[in-house]
C-alpha cells in the first residue's frame, strides 16, 4: 500500500488493531478529505465510519505532518460552526516527463493541480538536456516563492534500477549509464524520485482516475516504445530489477525487424507510433512524415496510406493485448500515449484483433486515458510523495 497516498477503496478496507489499523484509519481519513474536500472533522467521522476521537487525532497528525490543512470555517444555522480541512495545495512538487524527443517539466500540487508548465526538447545528449531541465525547474521555483517545494519526480521511458537509481534499460532514449538523479539533485538542491512513465501513469489513474473497486489491472502507454504497469491485488509489481511490465519487448517474430533492444520482432517494433510512422513510409517512399501527430493529422484528412498505417499498428496492438490478458487476467486494461489520439478510429480495430482468441469469460475492459501526459506528470508528484510518506513513516517506528 502506499502508505499516506494510496486513494482507499472502502468495500476492501478491513479495521484491524495496532499499527495497522492506526496506518489504514489515516489512509482511510486522508482519502475521505481528498475525495470531499473542504469537509469537517465531524463529516469525516461520518463518512469514514470512524469514532470522531479517532478522526481528530488523525486530523492534528496530518495537519503537522502537512498533508491537509485547516481553512475556512463551515455556515451552519445553529450551534458551532466547525473549521473546515482540505489536503494542503501550498504543499507542491517539480516533475519532469521525459520522452525521446521532448520532456515536460511542470509543478503540481497535493490536488494534482497544475501551477507552471512547459516543453522541452530532447536530445541524445542526456547532459545538455538534463541542464535545460534544471534550468527551467529553476526558473518555476523562483516564480512561485510562496509554496513549499516537497522534491522532484522524473516519470521515464524506461526502468529504473532499485540500487543505483540509474536508467537499466531505455532504448529508446539512448541515453547510455547517465545519471540523472544524482545531477537533478545537484542542480536543484532537492531530492529527486524517479521511475517508469507507464508505473508513474497507473499511479496517477489510481489516485486521481476512476479505479475504485479495480485490484488487478494493466496500463500499457504506445508512443515512440511500449511500456506497461501492472497493479495486482492493489499493489503495484515491480519485479527484480524495476523490470516487470516490458511486455514491448516480448517477440511476436523472431525473424522481424531488430529492435532498439538488440532482440527481433518484439511487440513494439509492430504496435509502437515508431511502427505506425515506418508503415507509412514503406508504403508512401517520398512522401516523409517525422511525427505521429502528422500522420493522424493525414489520416483525418482521409489519406489512405496514412489510415492503413494506423490501422496496422491498430491490429498488432490488439494482438499485443491479448499475450497481456492471457498471462496476467486483469480486470481492466487503460491505453495511453499517442495512440489515444486516434482513439475514436482505432479502438473497433484493437478491440477486434484482441477478441479474436481471448476467452469471453476472463476479457478485461480496453479503456483510454486520455490525459496520458498529464497522468504522467501527476505519479511523477506522487513518487514524491510517496517518498515523504516513507520518511514520516520511518521516523514514527
Amino acid at each position: 500500500m502506499i502508505r499516506g497516498l494510496q486513494k482507499v477503496d472502502l468495500a476492501y478496507v478491513r479495521l484491524a488493531s495496532s499499527e495497522i489499523a492506526r496506518d489504514i484509519n489515516r489512509d482511510i481519513v486522508l482519502e475521505v478529505v481528498r475525495s470531499h474536500q473542504p469537509i469537517s472533522r465531524a463529516d469525516l467521522s461520518r463518512l469514514s465510519g470512524l469514532q470522531p476521537s479517532t478522526v481528530s487525532l488523525i486530523v492534528n497528525q496530518l495537519i503537522e505532518e502537512r498533508w491537509v490543512r485547516e481553512g475556512a470555517t463551515a455556515k451552519l444555522p445553529r450551534g458551532r460552526r466547525p473549521t473546515l480541512v482540505g489536503l494542503n495545495d501550498n504543499l507542491v512538487m517539480l516533475v519532469a516527463d521525459i520522452h525521446p524527443r521532448r520532456a515536460t517539466v511542470a509543478i503540481v500540487d497535493m490536488n494534482g493541480r497544475f501551477l507552471s508548465r512547459t516543453q522541452l526538447p530532447v536530445s541524445t545528449d542526456p547532459e545538455k538536456t538534463i541542464s535545460s531541465i534544471i534550468e527551467a525547474m529553476l526558473r518555476m521555483k523562483e516564480g512561485h516563492p510562496s509554496r513549499s517545494f516537497e522534491g522532484v519526480g522524473i516519470a521515464l521511458p524506461g526502468r529504473v534500477d532499485p540500487i543505483t537509481k540509474r536508467l537499466r534499460f531505455a532504448p529508446n532514449l539512448g541515453w547510455r549509464d547517465f545519471d540523472i538523479k544524482g545531477a537533478v539533485e545537484r542542480g536543484t538542491g532537492m531530492i529527486v524520485e524517479m521511475d517508469n512513465e507507464a508505473n508513474a501513469c497507473l499511479l496517477a489513474e489510481s489516485w486521481f482516475g476512476s479505479m475504485d473497486g479495480v485490484r488487478n489491472a494493466v496500463l500499457v502507454t504506445i508512443s515512440e516504445g511500449i511500456g506497461a504497469a501492472v497493479l495486482c491485488n492493489g499493489e503495484l509489481v515491480y519485479g527484480k530489477h524495476n523490470m516487470a511490465g516490458e511486455f514491448g519487448h516480448v517477440p511476436l517474430d523472431i525473424n522481424g525487424p531488430e529492435c532498439h533492444c538488440r532482440g527481433r520482432g518484439c511487440w513494439e517494433m509492430y504496435a509502437s507510433s515508431n511502427a505506425a510512422l515506418r508503415y507509412y513510409a514503406e508504403s508512401d517512399p517520398k512522401k516523409p512524415v517525422q511525427t505521429i501527430d502528422d500522420l493522424m493529422r493525414l489520416a483525418n484528412e482521409d489519406d489512405p496510406n496514412a489510415v492503413a498505417a494506423l490501422e496496422k499498428q491498430a491490429e498488432y496492438v490488439g494482438k499485443g493485448l491479448r499475450l497481456i490478458s492471457a498471462a496476467l487476467a486483469p480486470e481492466m486494461i487503460l491505453i495511453a500515449g499517442d495512440i489515444v489520439g486516434a482513439w475514436g478510429r482505432l479502438q473497433p480495430i484493437i478491440e477486434r484483433s484482441f477478441a479474436e482468441s481471448t476467452l469471453d469469460d476472463v476479457r478485461p475492459k480496453i479503456l483510454p486515458t486520455h490525459e496520458a501526459e498529464v497522468a504522467n506528470l501527476r505519479g511523477a508528484a506522487i513518487l514524491v510523495l510517496q517518498r515523504r510518506s516513507s520518511a514520516i513513516e520511518n521516523r514514527e517506528g
